[in-house]
């Protein structure tokens, strides 16, 4: 089974594993760097569940559910559950 491949849903840049991301402390985050992919965008110090993930290259923001994307003719998984939390 292919794997599922994640890149910006705007821009189509692909993220190389050493990418890291921040949970934003101006808008209610505890300043976290991490891999948003590696956790389904959940902080993994307080929990902050991130609905919107932004693109290093494009910078524009965008559903972070919109990043996973599915191989050609390959069902669509579950939908990743994290904290009630959303940014």
């Amino acid at each position: 089974m292919a794997r599922t491949e994640i890149y910006c849903p705007q821009c189509r840049w692909k993220p190389p594993p050493d990418s890291r991301w921040v949970c934003t402390p101006e808008i209610g985050g505890c300043g976290k760097i991490w891999d948003t992919f590696a956790t389904g965008g959940v902080c993994p110090r307080c929990s902050w569940h991130w609905i919107i993930t932004s693109c290093h290259v494009c910078r524009k923001f965008s559903a972070h559910a919109d990043w996973y994307h599915e191989p050609e003719g390959q069902p669509a998984p579950e939908k990743r559950v994290g904290s009630t939390q959303e940014a």
